[in-house]
């Protein structure tokens, strides 16, 4: 059965469904796995949803498909379980049909082109130049970039952009805290502002800016102090981010959508466009006409604009450079802008998609060492960076540990967790299956690119066939985690699907027998599956070790 044997046996059903009830038009044919390995390989419910367009009882209709089906090679053994289900056993070559595949595919083993190349941006980690990044930053990294090179797998053009929040108040108190701390280190009495920065990196900052600027020394001239700090902090975050292994591809200054008068001309679309009114001194966007729980004030009595106004105009800069499909992962405080620019769009009345953009919102994360909660840094002053914990704990286990967890729970970092070399590390668990793999083919010392024309026939252990099994599920495992924008689909498969499987039949069985074609058919298959590993590890941003 080949090159798929789902798909391979989903065509089988499907054209005897056709041959028994030609009259019954279309039907999804739905292939699942049993819970249990002894129900055979695959399960249909394609019975169930025919019987009463085909005035047959479930069972009946599960008879006829079978019998439709006739004498199929690649199917071993059916059998009709329950109400109407009816389930598949693959003959042997079907069922390791996938190592063939995979030695032939290596790299590009999961790959598909179903997506056709259409343009996708996805934007992330998106951080005030105010400090270093901290570990929700990290997550957020992590999160991004895997989902990133998942919807890379899936033949999407993939942009990566990072956009720079720098206007507004948070960076007018970063040069005030510079400021302060320039002044105080030429022993004046300044406090510090009362929202301002107090991390180290501030002094640091001050002391460069006072060394480069001979002409303020002083530090009096707050806008060029500014645009120093800005520029500092965005070269820190980039190579917070070179230690983290995240790049992007393009990056969006917000003070641009000001400068280059893009909120003024989203302001007047949207009043163009009748959704706005004057109330209270102030003008608003009739957001409730679009599923908001209240309308928005667009811009203040003071005449300046509130957040979500760059925010819609960003976004429709988005749509205009050709991205009509668009992933924003942000920290889950941004719950109340997704309905909000939602709703900016849609009332620009200029074609923008309902739904767009979409959102990926993960929790934050906590690190815990000694089961006590670490909330400082050196450097930061007052929350632990990305940086902290890769130069600690290293950046596998950190981007591993990162995407391990759905992004609706609060992720608990434990540090010591990380660096332990244990099964109870999921990311050494996973790592060092493949790792394992390796030095079984080291030992054995042979060509492993001859492994992939061997026979197979020897393979018929349980431990086998399960194996062989998950590995012919790695395709659909990326393609579903690149579709629900969830990197932690793929962490779960890699550690109880592979990784599990891998050593306990490793603890089962030796490969390196005297029997030639069984050493050769076993040392095939644990080759697909070092390759399924790295494969799935390198779309996580995790290395694959050869030695651990």
């Amino acid at each position: 059965m080949s090159p798929d044997p789902k798909s391979r046996l989903a065509s089988l059903i499907d054209a005897a469904v056709r041959k028994a009830f030609p009259d019954a038009g279309e039907v999804a044919i739905d292939l699942d796995r049993p819970k249990n390995a002894a129900h055979g390989d695959f399960s249909c419910n394609v019975a169930l949803q025919l019987s009463k367009r085909v005035g047959r009882k479930p069972r009946e209709a599960a008879e006829a498909i079978v019998a439709a089906l006739g004498q199929a090679p690649e199917i071993e053994r059916t059998e009709i379980a329950g109400p109407g289900f009816i389930n598949f056993t693959l003959a042997k070559g079907s069922r390791f049909a996938v190592v063939s595949q995979v030695h032939a595919k290596g790299k590009d083993f999961g790959r598909t082109n179903l997506a056709g190349g259409k343009k996708i941006m996805v934007e992330f980690v998106s951080a005030n130049p105010t400090g270093p990044l901290h570990v929700g930053h990290g997550r957020q990294a992590a999160l991004g970039d895997a989902i990133a090179t998942l919807l890379e797998w899936e033949g999407w053009s993939v942009t990566r952009e990072f956009y720079y929040n720098d206007a507004g108040n948070q960076i007018a108190n970063l040069a005030l805290s510079v400021q302060a701390r320039i002044k105080q280190e030429r022993g004046e009495s300044v406090e510090m502002p009362k929202d301002g920065y107090n991390g180290e990196y501030i002094r640091d900052i001050a002391r460069e800016y006072a060394g480069a600027h001979f002409g303020d020394a002083h530090g009096n001239d707050l806008d060029q102090i500014r645009q120093y700090a800005v520029q500092y902090l965005r070269k820190e975050q980039d190579l917070d981010l070179q230690a983290f292994g995240v790049k992007f591809d393009s990056y969006f200054l917000e003070s641009s959508l000001y400068t280059d008068g893009k909120v003024d001309e989203t302001v007047n679309l949207l009043t163009k466009a009748g959704h706005s009114y004057e109330s209270e001194g102030a003008q608003w966007l009739r957001t409730t006409d679009f599923g908001d729980d209240k309308d928005r004030v667009m811009r203040k009595g003071d005449g300046t604009y509130t957040y979500f106004v760059p925010d819609v105009a960003y976004h429709l800069d988005k749509y205009r450079r050709g991205f009509e499909h668009v992933v924003n992962v942000q920290g889950s405080d941004h719950h109340s802008t997704v309905t909000r620019v939602r709703a900016g769009l849609q009332a620009l009345e200029i074609g923008v998609p309902k739904g767009y953009p979409d959102y990926v919102l993960h929790k934050m994360v906590k690190v815990m060492r000694g089961g006590e909660e670490v909330k400082m840094s050196k450097r930061a002053g007052d929350y632990v960076t990305v940086r902290d914990l890769v130069d600690e704990v290293g950046r596998d286990a950190v981007r591993y540990f990162f995407l391990m967890r759905t992004t609706e729970s609060e992720l608990m970092f434990d540090i010591e967790l990380a660096k332990s070399k244990s099964d109870e590390n999921p990311a050494y668990y996973v790592q060092y299956a493949h790792a394992r793999v390796c030095s079984v083919l080291r030992e054995w010392g042979g060509d492993v690119a001859s492994l992939a024309n061997v026979d197979l026939t020897p393979l018929e252990s349980p431990y086998e066939v399960a194996l062989a099994q998950k590995l012919a599920e790695f395709p659909e495992i990326v393609a579903y985690s690149a579709r629900e924008f969830a990197p932690h689909l793929l962490t779960y498969f890699l550690h109880d699907d592979v990784a599990a499987r891998l050593h306990t039949y490793y603890n089962a069985e030796r490969f390196l027998v005297e029997d030639e074609k069984v050493k050769l058919a076993r040392l095939s298959l644990v080759a697909a599956t070092r390759q399924v590993l790295a494969n799935g590890l390198a779309a996580l941003g995790v290395s694959a070790p050869e030695r651990m």
